[in-house]
């Protein structure tokens, strides 16, 4: 992601107001920060786990096209969280691993975890191997899903992740997904399923990589790869408070970036306008069936 001879982006950090606890704005072409808030704070990550979880996946070299299915394994007793995975349900880990990225799907990502050669042990141990191996001295895993506070990084170590993954084209397909179908091979129902970061699908903004997390001891949590100004730009923003404010925090990053400036208090976009969603709730071949809400670890 670095490029040798070009300098880093230089802007007044002061100008640069943020609500997320923890934050790094890292010039990817230069490879040089240019934004840094509490990046060295120890912190849970949630389900931006779900990105190592993908590296581990593809490195391992399994089929993409294999089928694997859904166990009580697989179930959230932690959280309590839900899935419209249901128990049995079957798609090719391909499928898994996009669920897994681009709507956080927890099931998912158990999947991909338990059906590792060794399981979930052997799978979360490569985890932490491919951190070490990644110079993320400060990150730790104790599971694929994010579900677990014992989960934990910096904002300087998910810089090193988020460059990592973006070297992974179905990462940066999957991750930027803004809608999908799948069709449950065990049932042959088709089920929709939407970005958790809704940015990708706003045309103001070129994002090659994403990847959103929430659990109450983390907070609302976003990472991104994107093309600002001409140039890539790796962002990293944790522990926001609010149910917005980590995607008002990247508007202002992206303008205080093209601009120089602090984004007028009348652009902020804390509570982004309603749009219309490609994909939503459970279709059968009756027609659309919208599903009863639940919560995950997004």
């Amino acid at each position: 992601m670095s490029a040798a001879g070009q300098a880093p982006t230089v802007h007044d950090p002061a100008a640069l107001k943020l609500a997320s606890a923890n934050v790094l704005v890292l010039d990817a072409s230069a490879n040089a920060p240019v934004y840094a808030k509490a990046a060295n704070e120890v912190t849970p990550i949630a389900s931006l786990t779900k990105l190592m979880t993908a590296i581990v996946t593809l490195d391992a070299g399994l089929p993409l096209d294999e089928p694997i299915a859904i166990d009580t394994e697989d179930f959230d007793y932690l959280k309590g969280t839900r899935s419209r995975l249901r128990m049995g349900a079957e798609l090719p880990r391909r499928e898994m691993l996009r669920l897994a990225l681009m709507a956080s799907e927890n099931r998912a990502a158990a999947s991909l975890a338990r059906n590792y050669p060794g399981g979930t042990d052997a799978f979360v141990a490569a985890m932490n191997e491919k951190a070490r191996a990644l110079g993320m001295t400060r990150t730790r895993y104790a599971d694929p899903t994010g579900l677990s506070a014992r989960n934990v990084s910096t904002a300087r170590d998910l810089a090193l992740l988020v460059s990592a993954a973006a070297e992974y084209p179905l990462i940066r397909e999957f991750s930027t997904t803004p809608s999908h179908y799948v069709e449950v091979q065990s049932t042959g129902q088709l089920l929709g399923f939407n970005n958790t970061n809704r940015l990708v699908a706003n045309t103001g903004w070129d994002i090659l990589l994403s990847k959103t997390g929430y659990i109450r001891e983390a907070g609302k949590c976003l990472v991104m790869l994107a093309t600002i100004a001409s140039k890539p730009f790796v962002i990293v923003l944790l522990d926001s408070a609010g149910r917005y404010t980590r995607l008002g925090d990247a508007e202002r990053v992206r303008y205080w970036l093209e601009t120089g400036r602090s984004l007028p208090v009348a652009m902020a976009i804390d509570k982004p306008a309603k749009r219309k969603v490609a994909v939503k709730g459970t279709m059968r071949p009756a027609g659309l069936v919208r599903p009863a809400r639940s919560a995950k670890s997004r």
